[in-house]
C-alpha cells in the first residue's frame, strides 16, 4: 500500500497509536476512501513497517460480513506476484476489521495521469501491463478485483508498479447492491461495467472493462463518461459506449482506438475473457507501435469488438415482436378493430383547447368496450341457425327487428364510453410548457397562465445552466400534465465550484478532513519551515484560499517543519565585526558579553562565545568575549640594582628577563640601564634587557 510520507501524528484522530490485536500499532494515517482509511502502523512483532486499511465503522460489525471479508483475505494472500501488494495478514480487534499490507513507499496512477495524460499510447502500455499482469494472475486464481482504478495501481520510488486491494470489494459487495439508485456502489463509478451497475453481478470481464477506461484516460487525461452525479454517469456506462480516444487525440492509430473498443465493449462476451487475453493484445498493439506502424488493418480488424451470430437479431427480436420485448400474442385484428373503433375517435380539439399529438395506443376503456362488440358480434353470428324454416324465418325477422336498436345501443354505450375515455385520457390533459433555460420567476408566470400550479424539487448543479434557471422540469415539455396539475421545477445553481477553506493551523489530517468536505482532493503535503507556526500544522495552500474550484478539484498542503535551525559556527580568533555581520544575516543576534586580555588572540577578535557552535532560532542571542589585546604592564627601574635583585623584580613584575654586558664592563655587577626604560609599559610575559656593568 502506499505511503506518500507523511509526518507522523494526527492528533485528529483517535486511532493514532493503538496497537490492533496487540500486535500492530497505528504510526500516521496515509489515505482515507469510501469503505476504509489506511494507516502506516509498525509491526511491533516482527519490527517492520506495514500499511493497516481499516474498514470504516459499520461494514465490521455484521459476523457474516467479517466472515466474509476473512475469506476474501486469504484468498488474496494467496497471490503471489511482484506486482500485486502483498496482504500479510488480517483481524478484527473488537470490531474493528482491517488488512494489513505490504506497505508501497511511492504514488499512485492517479498522480501520474494528472501530471503526464495525455500520454503517448507506448508509455500508456507500458503502465497497463504490469496491471494486466497482476489481473491475469488473480483471474487464473479464481479471484475478480472489481475495484480497478488508479488510486488502487501504486507506483513504487524505484518504479515498480503494484495493485493493490484484492478481493475487498467482493467481500463488501455481498451484501450491498451495485447499482446506480440505490445501495453502495462498490467501485469507483467512472470505472464500473455495465453488468456491475444493472445487475450487481461480475466476473474476469468487468476488470478488463475498468483497464479498458484507464486506457483511455492514460491517452486522453480526461474519463471517457463523466456527468453531474453518479447516477448519470452509472446511466452512460450502461447506454453509451466508450467513445474512440482519437476523437480527442487525433492520430492516433486505428488499432489503438480497436483495443479501446474491445475492452470497453457494453456487451460483456464482446470483451477479452479475462486479463491474460487482454495483455496479448496489448503485447501485440505494443509491437506494432514499437514498430512505428501508423495503420494495421488486419490488426485493427482482428481487436475491433464482432457482433456474435445472431445477435443483431436478439437485439432486434424486442421491436420485432411489438416493442419492449413483449412476446404474448396478438390479441386484436387490426381490420376489425379499426371498423369498431372508427365511430369512437375523438373530435377534433377545439379552439384553444389541449393541443399535441393524440395517444400512441387506445385508451383502455375504449378497448374493452370494442371487446364488448367484438363479442356481440360474433355471439350474434353463432346464433343464427344453420338452416332456414318458417320458425328460423320468424326468428329472422324478430332479429332483424332487434338487430338496429341493439347496435343504436351498442353504439349509444361505446360512444358513451368512448367519450369518457377522451375525456379521462386525453382532454383533461394538457402539455407540459417548455420552460426550461428559463429564470425561475419567469418559469412560474408561464406555468400559472397555462393554469398549472408549481413545485419545485432540490435545486441541481449545472455546468451549462446558469445559477437561477430552469434545469429540469417533471413532466418534461411537451408531455401530457392534468390541466390544474402540478409541473415540478428544478432550479440550477450553475456550475458545481467550491472555495479552497481556510485550513491554516489545522493539523495536516484536519486539513484534510476540510477538504473531503469541500468535495475537494489532497494532492501532497509540502513542507516549510515557519517560524510562527508549530511542527505539524499547515500553513496555507496550494492554490491559495478561496480560490474556486471544480470538484475534485487537487489542493496541496504546505506544512510546517515547525522553526528553521540556523548554524551558529565556530568563530575563536575571528573578528566580533565579521562575526556579528554574518550571524546578524542569518536572522541571530550577537552581544558581547565582556573583553578579555589575551596574550594569543589579537584585540577585536573573538576569544570564546556561547554557544560554542551548534544551531539556534531566529532572534535568539551568541554572547562574545572579545579580545584586549595583551595586557600591558609598568616596567619598574631597576637601574643601579645588583642583578639578582634586578632580575626578581621585574619577574615579579611580569616579565621576562635578559642580560646584556656594558662594552666597558668591569664586573661590578650592577645594573647600568635597562629596555624598555623605567616606567614604560609593555606586555605581560614581554621581555625587559638590563644592561650590567
Amino acid at each position: 500500500m502506499e505511503a506518500p510520507g507523511r509526518v507522523a501524528g494526527s492528533p485528529g484522530d483517535p486511532m493514532i497509536g493503538r496497537v490492533l490485536e496487540g500486535r500492530y500499532r497505528l504510526l500516521s494515517r496515509i489515505a482515507r476512501g469510501g469503505m476504509a482509511t489506511v494507516y502506516e502502523a509498525l509491526d511491533l512483532r516482527l519490527d517492520r513497517t506495514v500499511a493497516v486499511k481499516v474498514m470504516h465503522p459499520g461494514l465490521g460489525d455484521d459476523d457474516e460480513f467479517a466472515a466474509r471479508f476473512v475469506r476474501e483475505a486469504r484468498a488474496a494472500a494467496r497471490l503471489s506476484h511482484p506486482h500485486v501488494v502483498a496482504v500479510h495478514d488480517q483481524g478484527d480487534d473488537d470490531g474493528t476489521v482491517f488488512l494489513v499490507m505490504e506497505l508501497v513507499q511511492g504514488h499512485t496512477l492517479h498522480e501520474v495521469i494528472a501530471k503526464e495524460a495525455p500520454m503517448a499510447p507506448a508509455r500508456a502500455l507500458e503502465l497497463l501491463e504490469p496491471v494486466l499482469s497482476a489481473l491475469a494472475s488473480a483471474h487464473r486464481a479464481g479471484l475478480v478485483h472489481r475495484d480497478v482504478k488508479p488510486a488502487n495501481v501504486l507506483i513504487a520510488d524505484d518504479g515498480r508498479v503494484k495493485v493493490a486491494d484484492f478481493g475487498l470489494a467482493k467481500a463488501v459487495s455481498a451484501d450491498t447492491q451495485h447499482t446506480a439508485t440505490q445501495g453502495v456502489l462498490i467501485g469507483t463509478v467512472s470505472y464500473l461495467a455495465p453488468e456491475l451497475v444493472v445487475e450487481g453481478r461480475a466476473d474476469t470481464r468487468a476488470d478488463v472493462y475498468a483497464v479498458g477506461v484507464l486506457l483511455y484516460e492514460l491517452l486522453t487525461g480526461v474519463k471517457p463518461h463523466e456527468g453531474e452525479t453518479v447516477i448519470q454517469v452509472a446511466y452512460k456506462h450502461v447506454h453509451q459506449d466508450v467513445p474512440p480516444p482519437s476523437q480527442r487525440v487525433p492520430h492516433l492509430p486505428p488499432y489503438v482506438d480497436a483495443l479501446v473498443a474491445r475492452a470497453t465493449a457494453r456487451d460483456r462476451t464482446l470483451r477479452p475473457a479475462d486479463a491474460a487475453v487482454m495483455l496479448h493484445q496489448v503485447h501485440r498493439v505494443g509491437s506494432a507501435l514499437a514498430d512505428g506502424v501508423a495503420d494495421d488493418p488486419e490488426l485493427t480488424e482482428d481487436l475491433a469488438p464482432r457482433l456474435r451470430a445472431g445477435h443483431d437479431d436478439e437485439v432486434d427480436a424486442p421491436a420485432q415482436r411489438g416493442g419492449r420485448g413483449d412476446t404474448a400474442p396478438q390479441v386484436w385484428d387490426e381490420g376489425e378493430m379499426a371498423t369498431l373503433l372508427a365511430p369512437m375517435a375523438p373530435p377534433p380539439a377545439a379552439p384553444g383547447g389541449p393541443t399535441g399529438p393524440p395517444p400512441a395506443h387506445p385508451p383502455r376503456q375504449t378497448r374493452a368496450e370494442a371487446t364488448t362488440l367484438l363479442r356481440a358480434h360474433h355471439d350474434d353470428r353463432a346464433a343464427t341457425p344453420p338452416h332456414g324454416g318458417a320458425g328460423t324465418a320468424r326468428a329472422a325477422r324478430g332479429r332483424r327487428r332487434r338487430g338496429p336498436l341493439l347496435l343504436a345501443l351498442a353504439l349509444a354505450v361505446a360512444l358513451a364510453a368512448g367519450g369518457g375515455a377522451y375525456w379521462f385520457g386525453w382532454a383533461r390533459y394538457t402539455s407540459t410548457p417548455g420552460v426550461i433555460l428559463l429564470p425561475q420567476a419567469q418559469a412560474e408566470r408561464t406555468l400559472e397562465q397555462a393554469g398549472l400550479e408549481v413545485a419545485y424539487d432540490d435545486p441541481a448543479f449545472s455546468e451549462t445552466v446558469p445559477a437561477g434557471q430552469v434545469l429540469a422540469t417533471e413532466p418534461s415539455p411537451g408531455d401530457r400534465v392534468l390541466s390544474e396539475g402540478t409541473v415540478t421545477l428544478t432550479v440550477s445553481q450553475g456550475p458545481e465550484r467550491y472555495e479552497v477553506p481556510a485550513v491554516a493551523r489545522m493539523t495536516e489530517d484536519q486539513a484534510q478532513d476540510a477538504l473531503l468536505e469541500r468535495k475537494l482532493s489532497f494532492d501532497e503535503s509540502i513542507e516549510r519551515f515557519s517560524e510562527n507556526v508549530p511542527e505539524g500544522q499547515v500553513i496555507r495552500t496550494i492554490p491559495e484560499i478561496r480560490t474556486v474550484l471544480r470538484p475534485g478539484g487537487s489542493v496541496d498542503l504546505v506544512v510546517s517543519k515547525g522553526r528553521q535551525p540556523l548554524r551558529v559556527g565556530d568563530w575563536v580568533g575571528e573578528s566580533l565585526e565579521e562575526m556579528r555581520s554574518t550571524l546578524e544575516d542569518r536572522g541571530l543576534v550577537v552581544e558581547v558579553a565582556g573583553e578579555e586580555f589575551s596574550d594569543t588572540v589579537a584585540e577585536g577578535d573573538v576569544i570564546s562565545h556561547d554557544p560554542a557552535g551548534g544551531t539556534l532560532f531566529r532572534g535568539e542571542t551568541v554572547e562574545a568575549v572579545v579580545s584586549q589585546g595583551p595586557e600591558l604592564l609598568p616596567v619598574p627601574s631597576v637601574v643601579g640594582f645588583g642583578v639578582e635583585a634586578a632580575r626578581q623584580t621585574l619577574q615579579e613584575a611580569g616579565f621576562e628577563v635578559e642580560i646584556e654586558r656594558d662594552d666597558d664592563f668591569i664586573s661590578i655587577g650592577f645594573v647600568l640601564r635597562m629596555d624598555p626604560g623605567a616606567g614604560a609599559e609593555a606586555p605581560r610575559g614581554s621581555t625587559v634587557t638590563i644592561v650590567v656593568v
